[in-house]
């Protein structure tokens, strides 16, 4: 392919590339800056308002400092069992004991941990969690973390871009070699030579209508530069309903009501002021996990027992108000500043809202490497911890465990590399890519399409079809308007205009969503059975053979991989544990 070189187009190199500045990216870009390694961090939003900000509850170690009990094994069990025995027992063990050091990680840079008396960093119970482990700062926790990252990376120096969207991966005989994208303020093109690229840009919920990802975030982006540059896709399917988001406004409908909220003892009702929960899972209510209680609340609603606008009711008015100013600040000045809902006085109306993916990119245990040479995935835009359900506050210590070493693992790559190939041609394809949405040639006359409105109905379609729970019939004809959304966007245009280049990045955030539907879809399809946070109310039981995960690709569609089983180290503590019924799990 002979190509020319645009003058305007900005060529940036590094030893190292993070896509993706929020918690993960920034502790792997601190950990490749602390051994000397050449690093640059890039993002497409501003960095101090990263999605990890919005991480409200808390991030889990079993420090012991409340419960002396607890320890890194029954850390690893309550992981593995409340990922109903399919995360990677391995990427289980590496976080649990790697958790202790996260934390004191952030203490040596300055967190404000909430601390008891005595000085011992404070711990609290999260839904599903046999002891108090969750450290928090108030519920302000991801934004501490954040800021804390931030402070340290800048004092390292790291050079950090927030404005760049990056498009394509660049591969050259399966190895990474940079990445290309465009300045979303101005619009230059932007190539990026770098010898590894860790991948941090987080998952694909904001493909729900009812999402607490803001709309720019989390829109498959990662999915589709992994998969695009030869990396597979893991677990798609097994999304997050968090229990609580709010319904009003609708331009907020789903933001998140911290788990904090159930953690200080909020109690849930429906309608006719019944406390729900007691139908569900009688023994741990409020604290059970997010899938059951999601469901819960699911099926309250559209039982006709929710509210006139759908939805139950979250109440944290019985406790102190002290308590709640203290422990649940966000929660009290959100409520306030969106509702003028004063949650000391009132109940606070709530209903499933997409909240974290827990498949993405494969990974290796060790490393997570992704299997294409150099290209590394971590955070949310990862796979193998969560399996079916999340603990609350675990994907946070995620961030910072493989942060860490990842960074490592990267850092000893690009010292070992002898040679490295940049290919032209690959360069040129994504160049062209974004010139065809620019010059209009997708779309000509009534045939063009606008990224926004194929967005809005990519959303519509997951909501019916693929929400908390789902049938072949749905998941089938899910997949059919799918299909016609892509031939759409072949018809897609950009219009940047004074403000920036705001519409191009929309519609590379439409491609990525669609492969990141696509994906989800086809794996919901393909896993015949009940299993977490995936409903299927066509086969309504957890089945053995499926216990492992449905791995993706654009070309071979989902194929099934077993799981390893647990070491006896922690999958007896596991077990001991297991509910396998389906009592109070499924809507028919």
């Amino acid at each position: 392919m002979k190509t020319t070189t645009p003058s305007s187009e900005r060529i940036l190199s590094a030893s190292v590339l993070v896509i993706g500045t929020g918690g993960a990216g920034l502790r792997a870009a601190i950990e490749l800056a602390e051994r000397g390694v050449d690093v640059l961090g890039v993002g497409k939003r501003r960095t101090h308002d990263a999605h990890t900000t919005l991480a409200a509850g808390g991030i889990n170690a079993a420090l012991g400092t409340m419960d002396p009990d607890d320890s890194w094994q029954q850390h690893a069990a309550d992981t593995l069992r409340e990922s109903y025995f399919l995360a990677d027992p391995a990427i289980v063990e590496t976080v649990a004991r790697g958790a202790a050091r996260g934390i004191d990680d952030l203490a040596r840079w300055g967190m404000p941990f909430a601390r008891e008396d005595d000085g011992r960093i404070s711990q609290r119970f999260f839904g599903a969690h046999t002891y108090r482990r969750t450290c928090y700062a108030g519920d302000y926790t991801g934004l501490e973390i954040q800021r804390t990252l931030m402070r340290r990376a800048a004092e390292l120096q790291v050079p950090i871009i927030d404005t760049v969207y990056i498009t394509r991966l660049l591969v050259s005989e399966g190895r990474i070699f940079g990445a290309y994208g465009f300045d979303i303020v101005d619009g230059t093109p932007v190539v990026i030579h770098a010898d590894a690229v860790i991948l941090a840009a987080g998952g694909h919920t904001r493909i729900w209508r009812n999402t607490s990802s803001r709309r720019d975030e989390n829109t498959g982006d990662s999915f589709r530069l992994a998969a695009l540059a030869g990396g597979r896709i893991r677990d798609a399917e097994l999304v997050q309903f968090h229990p609580s988001g709010i319904l009003e406004p609708a331009e907020a409908a789903g933001t998140l009501v911290s788990e904090a909220a159930r953690g200080e003892g909020g109690i849930l009702r429906n309608a006719l002021g019944e406390r729900f929960m007691e139908r569900y899972d009688p023994e741990r209510m409020e604290l059970s996990t997010r899938d059951r209680v999601a469901l819960a609340g699911y099926t309250e609603i559209i039982e006709g027992r929710g509210t006139p606008n759908g939805g139950v009711l979250l109440d944290v008015s019985h406790l102190p108000r002290e308590q709640i100013l203290e422990k649940l600040p966000r929660v009290y000045r959100t409520l306030i500043d969106l509702q003028m809902l004063d949650i000391t006085e009132q109940p606070i109306e709530v209903a499933p809202t997409a909240h974290y993916s827990m498949g993405g990119v494969w990974v290796r245990a060790d490393d997570h490497g992704t299997g294409v040479d150099g290209l590394y995935a971590i955070g949310e835009a990862s796979s193998g911890l969560h399996g079916a359900n999340r603990l609350g506050g675990n994907s946070l210590i995620e961030l910072l465990v493989y942060g860490r070493i990842t960074g490592a693992e990267a850092a000893a790559y690009v010292r070992d590399l002898t040679r490295v190939r940049r290919d032209p041609d690959a360069v040129a394809e994504a160049r062209d890519e974004v010139s065809r949405l620019l010059t209009g040639e997708p779309g000509i006359g009534s045939r063009a399409e606008t990224p926004r409105r194929l967005q809005r109905a990519l959303r519509d379609v997951m909501t019916e079809h693929a929400g908390v729970v789902r049938n072949e019939a749905g998941l089938l004809a899910g997949l059919a308007r799918i299909a016609e959304l892509d031939e759409r966007a072949a018809h897609v245009t950009a219009h940047p205009d004074i403000a920036g280049f705001d519409d191009l990045a929309h519609a590379f955030d439409l491609y990525g969503s669609l492969l990141a539907a696509r994906a989800t879809l086809e794996c919901a399809l393909e896993r015949r059975e009940t299993r977490g946070c995936h409903n299927r109310s066509d086969y309504p039981e957890t089945h053995e053979s499926l216990r492992g995960s449905f791995v993706w690709t654009p070309d071979a569609g989902a194929v099934f991989e077993p799981v390893p089983d647990a070491p006896e180290s922690f999958r007896a503590l596991a077990q001991a544990g297991a509910d396998d019924s389906v009592e109070g799990k499924l809507v028919e």
